[in-house]
């Protein structure tokens, strides 16, 4: 018996592969399980696997301290650069046209939740390591409490558990406290919803059919009437009314009176387009244009990667019409100076013949997609690595600082899924398989934390005023947010269904967004988060680290 004891006791408290193992595998594995619950509707995700690393490092369970240190930064590597390849993409038009209004209101968050800490740590005292923890957990930012964690390793040779412990109290307050923001600013509308100037690219794609009845329409090559407009739209099909016949539209189709158009657009552009071109039709544009068909097919020829459509001149070589592409989740309706990625999902409409030559040239083998990418994410992971020590110095700062091992594998990440296919380099990875790899890193960083974290978790809390951190927590969540929802409202005039989606983004809050999204069926919310993650969730890191770097 006493050996079996002694066995069980090495397992789970002694040392050794096969005990860290056990540690990690029963830290995540119960954490991920605990993150399907849902309580009054709301999920704490995968922070539970946090929380279960605090249990089992206070009555024991953890790690070589080595050990510790590099799980947690691997992890941390490989959730950060599949973020950045993720929000790449969108990072830089989130910036342009529309998306300036909603990211203003994004910094004006970030921004007051800095002030906040700042007059927390003024006031009270309290470490600007335990502030930034808490900081990062109010706004339920997990990469924003790794980068800090990771810079104060930087800078002290050791891991300050005040920052994991402060995240750790924060985040469910964080979760309600955003939720409930969400809440009290639709009190600011009191059912008068103003009408919404911002126009972005990540909008809901629609089809919908025109009769063309404005004259000032008639004669004029579409590429024109689409410049002339400034509006973003595609028409696929021309039914004419003279002859009755249908036909693929280009650039230099001319329309007359009466004829009927097919058009694919973003929702909010079908108003004036109805005004520019003519009223809303009811054709059934299934049964008037049999001799033409739509399909979807996916590009995979890696040598198309990054080229324009343009420069395909798929309409007068193939007869064929680019309605819309499906990418990263998004509809997006395509223009001339449009770039194809390998992962793209291309719907077309044309004759039967010629859809089938376009499906050659574009590739369609959707086998391609299933091998994993891995140069682009090694490489990059190794550049970032590279780029985050290298040390940056000022007049105005002492100590050197770094990007570190949050902060540059995640802006390289960006920079390659944004300009590797403008350089014919192929970044494209599944939807899932980032997933994976990004739930993997997390998982890990989260249960290293906790494991590390947990012996002085109760201690805290207790003895040292850890109670308080709830509501220095609940002060950095609430206030930013009905602040920035008074300026969203009454400066920028935003609707408030895409407002919620800025404010969950701005909080890299998906709790926050799924809550938003019951409110917003339409997609509004969607739409607004969307448009902020990317630059929100680059701020969030690098503020995590600037925290400690500058003030500590």
């Amino acid at each position: 018996m006493e050996g079996f004891v002694g066995f069980v006791n090495s397992l789970f408290f002694g040392t050794g592969v096969a005990h860290s193992m056990i540690v990690l595998a029963f830290a995540v594995g119960i954490g991920v399980y605990l993150s399907r619950v849902k309580i009054a509707g709301i999920s704490f995700g995968v922070t539970w696997v946090l929380f279960i690393g605090i249990i089992l490092s206070h009555f024991g369970m953890t790690l070589d301290e080595e050990l510790l240190h590099f799980v947690k930064e691997f992890g941390l590597i490989l959730f950060v650069y599949s973020i950045g390849l993720q929000v790449g993409p969108g990072f830089f038009s989130s910036l342009k046209a529309g998306g300036v209004k909603l990211n203003a209101v994004a910094c004006t968050i970030v921004l007051l939740d800095i002030i906040m800490a700042l007059l927390i740590i003024v006031t009270t005292g309290e470490g600007v390591d335990t502030v930034t923890g808490i900081m990062s957990g109010a706004v339920t930012n997990t990469p924003g409490m790794g980068a800090a964690v990771a810079a104060y390793k930087d800078m002290y040779g050791v891991d300050s558990p005040n920052i994991a412990l402060g995240y750790s109290v924060a985040y469910p307050l964080g979760v309600i406290g955003c939720i409930f923001s969400i809440i009290a600013i639709k009190w600011l509308y009191k059912g008068n919803i103003p009408v919404n100037s911002v126009q972005s690219d990540n909008v809901d794609i629609k089809r919908f059919s025109l009769q063309v009845t404005n004259s000032a329409a008639v004669g004029i090559p579409l590429e024109d009437i689409r410049k002339r407009s400034n509006l973003n739209f595609v028409v696929s099909r021309i039914m004419h009314c003279a002859t009755g016949d249908c036909e693929v539209a280009n650039s230099e189709s001319l329309l007359s009176i009466g004829d009927r158009i097919m058009v694919v657009a973003n929702a909010d552009v079908e108003g004036k387009l109805t005004d520019l071109i003519g009223h809303r039709d009811t054709t059934d544009w299934l049964n008037d244009d049999e001799q033409l068909v739509s399909r979807k097919i996916i590009l995979t020829n890696p040598k198309l990667n990054g080229t324009k459509l343009n420069k395909l001149n798929i309409r007068h070589q193939f007869g064929i019409n680019v309605t819309r592409v499906h990418r990263a989740g998004i509809d997006l309706a395509p223009t001339a100076s449009f770039r194809l990625q390998v992962g793209d999902v291309v719907t077309v409409v044309g004759k039967e013949t010629s859809v089938s030559d376009i499906k050659k040239m574009l590739g369609d083998e959707r086998k391609y997609l299933d091998h994993p990418n891995l140069i682009p994410i090694f490489i990059g992971i190794a550049l970032g690595c590279i780029l985050g020590s290298i040390p940056l110095t000022g007049t105005l700062i002492a100590t050197p600082l770094k990007l570190g091992l949050a902060g540059g594998p995640l802006i390289v990440a960006i920079l390659v899924s944004y300009f590797g296919p403008k350089m014919g380099v192929v970044t494209y990875t599944t939807t899932s398989a980032n997933l994976m790899i990004r739930e993997i890193g997390i998982t890990l960083f989260l249960a290293c934390v906790g494991l590390g974290a947990g012996s002085g978790f109760l201690d805290s809390i207790v003895n040292k005023g850890g109670y308080m951190w709830i509501l220095y927590g609940a002060l950095i969540t609430v206030i930013p947010i009905l602040i920035a929802g008074v300026v969203g409202r009454y400066l920028l005039a935003i609707r408030y269904n895409t407002l919620i989606g800025v404010i969950a983004g701005s909080c890299t809050n998906p709790p926050a967004l799924a809550f938003a999204n019951q409110l917003s069926p339409g997609g509004d919310a969607a739409v607004g988060y969307v448009a902020v993650y990317p630059l929100a969730m680059f701020l969030r890191i690098l503020v995590g680290q600037m925290m400690i770097l500058l003030l500590c």
